[in-house]
């Protein structure tokens, strides 16, 4: 049987299970360190998962075996836990996506090795309205991160040609990712229109360095700037998510001045951090993505 242990956390008891599985076998780090990382960094992430539907997605054995994506929000979840039905074109009917509202929600989702957490672009109560844009950034070997470095410094000097800001993050994986706030009415029509005319152009200017195309023969050593991830039938890995690679990378905001830095001096190191070094971060720093929530800013028309 597999060991199990009793928390309580608010006002509710959870059963959690296998906290010594080793879920990054190059670090040794633990399930329970992973849900130990989630409870710390609570406070700052929270607010980015408020209201959004979340996509699980869940690595049983660890972060180097087998994984699966989960919309559907399982149907042994505790009753506190809240879901928001989003109609699926594909499915013909609504999927209900968990809603990850406090801590006991959190960790009862990294209990089920929900080691990434995907979020949506919109609030559940207004899918068709995205709150944000993104641009995720891919680097097709042998481009690494530090040539999204360039591509991302690109995007955000047309950003501040438009008078806009513009925020961004490393994926935790390979590339970053470019976020500027709306929190205005508007659509996926139109955001996806600009995001993608944004990408045609950073290509047009730099064919030797940028691709929007999806197509991998298109993509070696250039970055993908990818503006297709703004769609209300996507999601997009939440801020603070641990990510499934070697080590318990994370998804972590940082400013331009480091981004800068990093592309000036070559040095991927400087873009890559681990759950440790995020709660650091956030002691120093805080939220540094808390912009991307409450700034009001409107998309010129193309």
């Amino acid at each position: 049987m597999p060991a199990k242990t009793l928390v309580k956390i608010a006002d509710h008891e959870l059963t959690l299970s296998n906290l010594d599985k080793v879920f990054y076998p190059a670090t040794g780090f633990t399930k329970g360190q992973m849900i130990d990382y989630y409870i710390r960094v609570a406070p700052v992430l929270l607010p980015h998962l408020a209201g959004r539907p979340v996509t699980l997605k869940r690595y049983p054995d660890g972060a180097d075996d087998d994984f699966f994506y989960q919309k559907e929000c399982p149907s042994h979840r505790p009753e506190w836990v809240p879901t928001a039905p989003v109609w699926s074109e594909g499915n013909n009917r609504n999927i209900n996506f968990c809603l990850l509202a406090d801590t006991p929600a959190l960790v009862w989702a990294a209990n089920l090795a929900a080691l990434e957490l995907h979020t949506s672009l919109s609030l559940a109560v207004a899918v068709a309205t995205p709150t944000m844009m993104v641009f995720d950034l891919d680097p097709g070997p042998p481009a690494t991160i530090i040539d999204c470095a360039r591509v991302a410094l690109w995007i955000k000097d047309i950003f501040d040609r438009y008078g806009l800001t513009s925020l961004p993050k490393t994926s935790g994986s390979k590339g970053l990712q470019v976020y500027v706030p709306l929190n205005t009415p508007t659509d996926y029509d139109h955001t996806k229109a600009f995001a993608r005319a944004l990408a045609q152009l950073l290509e047009k200017q730099h064919p030797d360095r940028v691709v929007s195309r999806m197509t991998k023969a298109l993509r070696a050593g250039k970055v993908l700037v990818d503006w297709s991830q703004n769609d209300e039938h996507k999601t997009t890995v939440c801020v603070y998510s641990l990510r499934a690679r070697p080590t318990p990378t994370v998804s972590t905001p940082v400013t331009w001045d480091e981004v800068t830095a990093a592309w000036e001096k070559r040095d991927a190191a400087a873009l890559t951090f681990e759950a440790g070094d995020v709660l650091d971060r956030v002691g120093q720093l805080g939220d540094l993505f808390a912009p991307v929530l409450t700034l009001k800013q409107k998309l010129p028309s193309l």
